[in-house]
Order: C-alpha cells, then structure tokens, then sequence
C-alpha cells in the first residue's frame, strides 16, 4: 500500500511539471577517442543530452559543481570573493524571480526533455559519485536551476554585469566608452574566396583558459538528427558552437547598448523613495547573505541592493541607479542554441535565430551548400529617441520605462554571401566585416541600439593580411588565424595601446633611450622566440595589474603617459632582476602551464592569436585567457572535415591522460583531425561504454 503511495504521489509531482521519460543510461552510449573527447551516442536528443552531461562530470566535474553553486549564490562558500562575484551577479540580474516567472511557458515540450534529460545526468553522476561532491545542497538539481545559468551567462556575454559592477564601485562611464577589445575571431570564406572551391569557417574563441566558463569539446548524436560537435560550457545542455554535417557557426562577443543605467530621482526627506512621472514610490529593499570563504573560515557577507520600476537598483556614493536589460525579459537562450545545433540547412538555422532568444553575440556561419552569414545579433528594445542611450538617462518618467517589446531580427546588420567572399569579426564594429564595398552603413540602423563603431588591433590586422589574397588556400588561411604580430598601427583601446610605449620621447626619458630605441625597431612580432617582444611584454602586463581585479575601469580612456613610462621601467628592472638581459626570448617569461608541464607559448593582448596572463611565478607568467578552443571546418564534395584543439586536453582530472596531451598541438600552432563519421570513430575508438559502466 505504501509503495503504491509513493507511486500516486510521484506520478502526480510528474504531471504537475510535465511527465518525461526518464533516461535509461544503456541507451546511450560514450565512445571516447585517442584524445578523450566523448563522442555521445543517444537513441533520442534527450539521451545525447544525459550523455553530455555525465561525460562533462566525468572529464570536469569541480567545475560542474562550481557552475551550480554559482546558480544557487553559493559559490562563494568554495572560492571565496572570487565565487562571490557571480553569486551577486545571479542576484542582480534577478535570476531566481525571471526563471521562476517565465520557465513554465518558454520552452517547447521537444526541448523540456533534453533539459530533463541533462539534468538526470548531473544528478546520478553525482549519486553515484558521492565522494566527489564539493557541498551538500548542491544535487540534486533541476531544470530551473540550469536556466539560471543561463540567465547568468546572458548578463555576463552582453556585459549587463560589467556595467552593473561599476556602478556598484560608482564608476559608471557612457557604454560608448566602455567597449572592450577583448573576446574572440571568426572568419567564413565561401568559394568565391577559396583556391579549391570549398567553404571554411573558423572558429577562434578568446575564453578563459580556467573555470566554468572555458570550454568542453564534445561530440552529441542522435538517432533523432542531432550530430555536431563542438564546445560547451559547465552544465551546457547543448553545444553553443560548432559544426555539423550540414552547416556550422561560431561567436564572438559584440557591444551594442544591451543595458541601460537610469538615475533615480529620490525624495528630499523620505528615505529610499522615488519619483516617477510624478508620484513617489518606496524602494522594495534587497539582501543578499553570502558566506564567503576566506582561508579555513566562512565570514557572513550582507549587501543591499534595491528594486525600483527599472530593476535591479544601487545606491552608491553618487546616488542611485537602476539597471535594465533585454535579457530580463527572455529565458528561451538555452532552446534556440538547440535548435540551431540542430539546423541542417541554412533556412532551418535561420528559423532557429528567428526565435531571438540569445540576447547579444555575434554569429558568423557557413554552411555545405556554400552560403556564408553574418548577423550583429541581438535583443533591442524600442527606445524613446530623444534620450541619449548610450549615457545614464532620466528614471522619473515613464518615457524612459521600455516596454518588453522587441525590434524584429530583421532590423539588425545582416550580411549574406557578400561578393567578396569572406566575412570576419574580432569584436569590432559591425560595420567592417567584409571588404568595405560590401559593408553595411551606419546610418541605415536604428541609433538607439549603440552599435560599436570601434576597430581592434586584431580587426586591422586582419584587414592587413587579406588584402594581399586574391583567393586563399587552406594553408592561407591558417596562416592568417596564428598571426602573431600588431597591426602596423597598434590601434587599441586603454591600457593595450602599445603605440603609447613606443612613441615615448627618448630626449624625455634618456633613462628609457635605449627601450624606446628598442620599440622603435620592433617588427611587432611576438612569437616565443621574439626577444624583441619581451620588453613590451612585461611593460603590458605591469599595465593590466593597475586594473586586474577592476572590471569596473573605463578601458576606452588611455592610461596617463606616465604609467606607460613606469611600465617601460618596471620591464627593465624586471628582466635585469630575474635574467640579467634584456633580450630574453618571449617563451622564456611567457608559459602555457597546466600541472606539470610548462611550454612557451606566444601571444599578447590584442594579437589574432591573443593571450592574456597572470603571474605563474616570481620570473615568469603563464596563459590564463586568450586562445582557448579553435575548430577549423571545411565542407567540401566529400563531405564535413574538422580539425579543433582545446589548450589543455579533454579532461581537468589530474590523474587523467587527457589532462594535458593537446598542450603540444596549441603552443606548436598545429590541430588534431576530427569526425563526425560514426563508422571511422567506432574503428578508432580507445573506449566505449554505456554512463556508470566505464
């Protein structure tokens, strides 16, 4: 009788949130290649995504886990300030409420069981591995929480959470000064630009190297359409790029306006009320308690935060202000990544991105039947144009309260299989991404969506190497994607405008003649074996630690002269301390490190093939963001072929073999070859096995 309580009140919890099937764990399959990377077999998507799931457990779990307690505003109990930063930006951003409002009706019932069924691989990987748990309260987890994530990843890829961390600090600054080079390259070439006719789409993401947010290869099958592989992030219920049979796409980060700062009017006596078209209203007050971990304790945090008409709100030294973003308003990010890896045709994939459920990011894409796309996507409101946008506006009438009402995908930069051949973005203005005959104009989009007019560094330097390409080859093209070297001019924004360093007056600084001498020589290039680099090198990143810890500083505003000329004095003492020479090879002092192993590695800010730092030791410095993981894709008459490379390797595991075996193939430039052919996989298979039976 009890049992069949227990049944009863089951089966009416399951028709309550929708009944799913759950998973059985021998129909899916993991077949794991030379490399390590799973290659995920399922009989329905629902059980390719539990295969994701427990395959990622199984290579990265501890960054799993930090990803859910970042959902839950705990990872702060494990990584101390660093984790309490996300655990506030789920809070700002209003994560819990915006899921719990909207989940329900979001998603489509196709794409509720592939959540499902990702979420039951979380939660009997972390049953059946118990002891690899970090905290209790962490499993079992559910599809909300997932969400979450998502919502979380939305705030952070639009830079809603940059700009709400400055105004925590009270360093607001207009979003048009507060782009940012960093981020990531995309290229695709069409048959109009190719030697041999096919099409390419290179994917070179620019992520951190550590933590949840860096990249999982996999490869996700099902029997019912889904084949694509690519990367994910912690707790990723799909692939968020990549390629499959039929088609391929990747991102790179874009800044049009997509959150806007309102400066409350508040009430000369009454605390915490508001003006707003002229009624006052109260402030609904919010807490948020963290226990952060510092050293072997756990110290109770509290902070304040407020909630106006706008949104999330916070009071700092100059007054207070509300934060309000598209974001807020749409959950459905997780389903049309789906969607898209689903897409076996271009018509199909546009369908998907007609769902506008990601809210920022660009998307260049390239398909078998020889189309190339590009699209400065994102989820614009209509804005009252008499404001200006990109600077803080009025928070006291209800003509600067947008409505959840959005401008139509079609009203946003879109160029499709341009003349030229090829289209590019290195986080650079939409408005440069083919040949300039071909790009779109400015003047012809709505100015209230405050799109990027900026070119990087990495946008000129391309711009530099294709001119001298009639058509490209295969090899042309790698060529172009590893390039080490600055554009002839070093044109970036803040503290990575080297051009500063080298333009320094040596009748000024005689003490820095022979530096400045040095920069004028350079041929900008900075591969390992450069000793040319070094200098500037170590001078950058004497630059970046003004502001390591400090999102918040406004990176279009140039350093004063003077920090550059203490930078440039900082690299001599540096390299005279710790090598006795100033012609040290750029390998030397620069490290790609990961347990054991530490290789020399290229690279700096703002290179085509980027890499930023942090100190490794007390003479050298090691990659913590920058290149992480490139896929080349080439549809030819024979079919898909990829190539990829992931910085370390397929597994974060220690004792693993694939913790560190793709370190030589990344520092040397080279790639391993890839399939999506079931029949070569299963011939070079190095394991196969169903979840909880390796």
């Amino acid at each position: 009788m009890l049992r069949k309580l227990v049944l009863l009140a089951s089966c009416l919890f399951l028709s309550f949130n929708q009944v799913f099937t759950q998973i059985n764990p021998d129909d899916v399959t993991i077949v794991r290649d030379k490399w390590g990377v799973p290659h995920i077999y399922g009989k329905t998507d629902a059980d390719a995504a539990y295969g994701l799931a427990w395959a990622h457990c199984e290579d990265d779990f501890q960054n799993v886990q930090a990803a859910l307690l970042a959902m839950q505003g705990r990872l702060s109990e494990v990584d101390g300030v660093s984790g309490a930063i996300l655990d506030v930006g789920v809070f700002v951003l209003n994560a819990d409420a915006i899921v719990e409002e909207q989940f329900d009706s979001a998603f489509s019932p196709e794409f509720r069981k592939v959540l499902a069924g990702s979420v039951q691989g979380l939660n009997d990987y972390a049953a059946a591995h118990p002891k690899e748990v970090l905290k209790k309260g962490i499993f079992p987890t559910n599809e909300k929480e997932i969400i979450k994530g998502y919502v979380l990843a939305q705030g952070l890829l639009s830079n809603t959470l940059f700009g709400i961390a400055r105004l925590i600090d009270d360093k607001h600054v207009s979003v048009a000064s507060s782009f940012q080079p960093q981020g990531s390259n995309a290229w695709a070439y069409s048959s109009k630009k190719t030697k041999n006719g096919d099409a390419y789409l290179i994917s070179n993401t620019h992520q951190p190297l550590h933590g949840p947010v860096s990249w999982y290869e996999a490869h996700v099958v099902s029997e019912e359409g889904w084949n694509m592989l690519g990367g994910t992030f912690s707790t990723g219920a799909t692939l968020f790029l990549g390629a499959n049979e039929n088609l391929g796409w990747t991102h790179t980060t874009n800044y049009p306006d997509f959150h806007d700062v309102f400066e409350l009017k508040m009430h000369p006596k009454k605390k915490n009320y508001y003006q707003f078209d002229g009624e006052w209203y109260k402030l609904e007050e919010r807490k948020i308690k963290l226990k952060v971990k510092i050293g072997p304790i756990k110290v109770p945090v509290t902070r304040k935060f407020y909630w106006s008409k706008y949104g999330t709100t916070i009071k700092n030294k100059s007054g207070y202000y509300s934060v309000r973003f598209p974001g807020q308003f749409d959950i459905r990010a997780a389903e049309q990544w789906f969607h898209m890896n689903k897409a076996s045709n271009f018509e199909e994939f546009q369908a998907a991105l007609d769902m506008q459920g990601l809210v920022s990011q660009n998307i260049i894409y390239a398909d078998k039947e020889d189309n190339i796309f590009f699209r400065c996507n994102g989820l614009f409101p209509y804005r009252d144009k008499n404001y200006d946008w990109l600077n803080i506006v009025p928070g006291d009438t209800s003509a600067t309260l947008w409505k959840a009402q959005f401008m139509p995908i079609s009203d946003l930069p879109t160029i499709i299989n341009p003349e030229s051949g090829y289209l590019y973005n290195c986080n650079n203005t939409p408005f440069s991404a083919t040949v300039s005959s071909e790009d779109l104009k400015e003047q012809d989009f709505d100015h209230t969506m405050g799109f990027s007019k900026e070119q990087t560094n990495r946008s000129l330097r391309f711009m530099e190497l294709i001119e001298a390409y009639d058509k490209v080859s295969y090899e042309d093209i790698k060529t172009i994607k590893y390039d080490q070297q600055y554009a002839s001019n070093m044109y970036t924004k803040g503290l990575e405008n080297m051009e500063i360093l080298i333009s320094l007056s040596p009748e000024e600084y005689p003490d820095l003649a022979d530096l400045i001498e040095r920069g004028k020589n350079w041929d900008r290039k900075t591969n390992p074996e450069s000793t040319q680099a070094t200098v500037f090198f170590v001078a950058t990143t004497y630059l970046i630690k003004l502001i390591s810890d400090d999102v918040r500083m406004d990176l279009a505003n140039t350093l004063p002269k003077e920090e550059y000329v203490n930078a440039l004095r900082y690299a001599r003492k540096f390299l005279m301390k710790h090598y006795g020479s100033l012609d040290v090879p750029l390998g030397t002092v620069q490290r790609h490190v990961k347990g054991e192993v530490s290789l020399p590695v290229g690279g700096m800010p703002e290179i085509l093939c980027a890499m930023y730092v942090v100190p490794n030791d007390k003479k050298t410095f090691k990659s913590d963001m920058g290149e992480s993981y490139i896929q080349f894709v080439q549809y030819t008459d024979e079919g898909v072929k990829i190539e990829s490379v992931h910085p370390f390797g397929a597994s974060n595991k220690p004792e693993s073999p694939h913790y560190t075996d793709q370190m030589p193939l990344y520092v040397d430039h080279k790639l391993k070859e890839m399939t999506l052919d079931k029949e070569k996989i299963m011939e070079a298979a190095v394991e196969v096995y169903n979840p909880g039976k390796r």
